[in-house]
């Protein structure tokens, strides 16, 4: 098979891979990993020479570490770090060593397949920590659990999870040379990244951070993808070259970008090559499972899902429960865990590379992984029956949560209900408390209520997104609810429940900006609030004032842009700190200053037809200073003069080409 046709079938099998699991409501990750099995060798046998893409897959691999690296925040540990440090650490280590042990022992006791080294063993422990945060983090999304209890200790196993590849990547390499030195192999190969980091991150991002200022001041969005290409391919190939991984490279690559103003611009251009490559990846590791394993080694296959899902739920269970978790929560954090993760396939591919694990042990560990990923989606789907029937005490809890919140609220009518007791909702409820509004405020943050609650304030633990809860917060004799959190699909599900059980009820929704305030308001929000509209027209008024408008005229003018239905945030000019994925397809502003010999130069406004360029007219501003937005202005144009034009980033740039175009 050619070349361009291999590259057609990889593509065909990923798009049809892609469109099942969006209608089914999976994780594309699966998709990639069964389209692989289905054109591999032990299936239709499509694709025999692989060995170019394979290559091509690792790359995906590069851009999955340099994302995570992106995403790596001193803050967010910081915040979490109980979580991370405590129940991650932990589960890992924990996790490691029992399946060490256990390898060993049946290594020792159990011929054949599982005859290894301990080299293998801690490859293998290694694959069996991880678990997977694209489903996981997916699934908790749309059922708007990542603010629960179980959440926050769901997400804090896997930001430790991802951490811990770092070293993994250096060991399972080092494990792979001749036993005999890897005594001071080892500690050489940790002691080399250990250097080559601390040198990347302290001298190099001074460097990094002057060499892509120089490149952002040349406006070409080509030039800037085309540098970040080379910076982190280029830092992958310098780790790789120290003998280190180029998954390693990248991941500082990430770290390196992440503090710098070109985080956000850099996750969007990154994205579509992340997802493509890493795509490839799971076909590729598809691809070397053989479903016949499936059937004739079924009891092994069985066996290798069902025991180190059971060891995972229980070390992370025990762990929880250790750190003085609910026993309800502890069990759904395990439940959630149990399965295999990508970076398992990750460490397994690397392991397989380099020796550790042989073909007979590959294929039904393959097989063992997929499956429980497989299963996954159910096992989160039908939590809480597995939890009411394994700890009964988590209804018994949960029935106590409610009555407190009801015994709450039980002397309480016509109040607000704040969902979410952060700093915009103590706000609202200072204010609140002014004009002697009685409310009610749900939080899911145990020592802020704590704190509150001390303190006298009207507030409970308990989670918005259940209609218990609301029920139990009074709903029906609400006068108004405010859902002051910034959680899209937990505004969503709460609203749901409001229109479900009390339509006549008012909801206010607080946003940070106005990408969902369409589907916000079908979902039954009366009004939705975009902070970065209030915020900039707060700016305005007291930018006004100081240049002495009347305050009578400043709070008018505020007042119209309120009126306008909240137009302000579509018009504004682009900057570098706008290139969020949910802002690319919104319209803003743009100036165009016409250079001598331009096209638009001798004509009006209107002889430019912009509307057919599906751009807007907004304002003229020529260059002796005199501005107009009138479009019907028949002044021509000279060169110096700057046209301001609304409409989205394609349209925009079209118009600026046509205009600038000379004669």
């Amino acid at each position: 098979m050619s070349s361009l046709a291999l590259t057609l079938l990889y593509l065909l099998a990923a798009v049809l891979a892609v469109v099942v699991c969006r209608t089914l409501r999976q994780p594309p990750m699966l998709g990639y990993l069964a389209a692989g099995v289905l054109i591999g060798p032990h299936a239709l046998a499509l694709a025999s020479n692989t060995e170019g893409v394979r290559h091509l897959g690792e790359f995906g691999v590069v851009f999955l570490m340099f994302a995570i690296g992106l995403e790596f925040s001193l803050s967010k540990l910081r915040a979490m770090r109980k979580y991370v440090f405590g129940l991650g650490l932990s589960q890992v280590l924990v996790t490691m060593l029992l399946g060490f042990i256990g390898l060993m022992l049946l290594s020792r006791y159990v011929g054949r397949v599982w005859d290894m080294g301990w080299q293998t063993a801690v490859a293998l422990a290694g694959t069996l920590a991880m678990s997977s945060t694209a489903i996981v983090v997916k699934m908790m999304a749309e059922r708007a659990e990542l603010e629960s209890e179980h959440g926050r200790r769901v997400l804090g196993i896997l930001l430790f999870q991802d951490l811990a590849v770092v070293p993994l990547l250096i060991l399972i390499p080092a494990l792979a040379s001749d036993p005999d030195k890897l005594i001071w192999l080892l500690p050489l190969e940790m002691l080399k990244a250990g250097l080559l980091i601390t040198i990347l991150l302290t001298g190099g991002q001074r460097v990094m951070r002057w060499w892509f200022n120089l490149v952002a001041r040349r406006h070409s969005e080509e030039l800037f993808m085309l540098n970040l290409l080379l910076f982190t391919l280029g830092l992958a190939w310098l780790t790789e070259l120290a003998g280190l991984s180029l998954a390693l490279g990248a991941f500082i690559a990430g770290v390196l970008v992440s503090e710098t103003e070109y985080r956000h611009r850099v996750e969007t251009d990154i994205r579509p090559f992340h997802d493509v490559l890493l795509g490839l990846f799971f076909i590729t590791v598809g691809m070397q499972l053989d479903w016949h394993i499936l059937l004739e080694r079924w009891a092994l296959v069985l066996l290798l899902v069902l025991v180190p899902m059971l060891l995972k739920a229980a070390v992370i269970f025990t762990i929880a429960r250790c750190m003085k978790s609910p026993a309800g929560v502890s069990l759904r954090t395990g439940i959630y865990l149990a399965q295999a993760g990508e970076f398992g396939f990750v460490l397994l591919s690397l392991g397989y590379a380099q020796g550790l694990v042989q073909p007979a042990l590959m294929n039904p560990v393959l097989a063992a992984m997929v499956v429980s990923m497989l299963l996954t989606p159910f096992l989160i789907q039908y939590s809480n029956r597995i939890v009411m029937r394994l700890a009964s005490s988590d209804w018994l809890l949960q029935s106590l949560q409610m009555t407190q919140i009801a015994r709450q609220s039980i002397n309480t009518d016509h109040h607000v209900l704040i969902c979410g007791y952060g700093r915009s909702g103590q706000n609202l409820a200072r204010l609140l408390t002014l004009e002697h509004i009685p409310y009610l405020a749900l939080d899911l943050d145990p020592d802020r209520v704590h704190q509150a609650a001390a303190g006298g304030e009207s507030v409970v633990y308990g989670d918005a997104t259940r209609l218990q809860a609301l029920m139990a917060a009074g709903l029906a004799r609400a006068s108004a609810v405010v859902i002051t959190h910034l959680d899209t699909p937990a505004t969503l599900k709460t609203l749901a429940n409001v229109r479900a059980h009390a339509p006549d009820v008012p909801v206010i929704v607080r946003t940070v900006d106005d990408v969902n305030l369409d589907k916000l308001q079908q979902a039954g929000a009366r009004e939705v609030v975009p902070e970065a509209i209030e915020g900039s027209l707060m700016l305005a008024s007291h930018a006004l004032a100081l240049m002495g408008v009347p305050m009578r005229r400043v709070i008018r003018l505020v007042r119209e842009q309120r009126e306008a239905r909240y137009q302000l945030l579509r018009d504004y000019f682009h900057g570098a700190d706008d290139d969020t994925p949910a802002e690319l397809d919104q319209e803003r502003l743009r100036s165009i200053t016409l250079p001598p010999g331009a096209r638009a130069v001798g004509q009006w406004v209107a002889q430019l037809a912009l509307e057919s360029l599906a751009v807007q007219f907004v304002a003229v501003r020529r260059a002796n200073g005199a501005v107009s937005d009138d479009p019907q202005d028949p002044t021509v144009l000279h060169e110096g003069d700057t046209l301001v034009v609304r409409g989205l980033p394609h349209a925009l740039a079209l118009t600026e080409d046509q205009l600038l175009r000379g004669q």
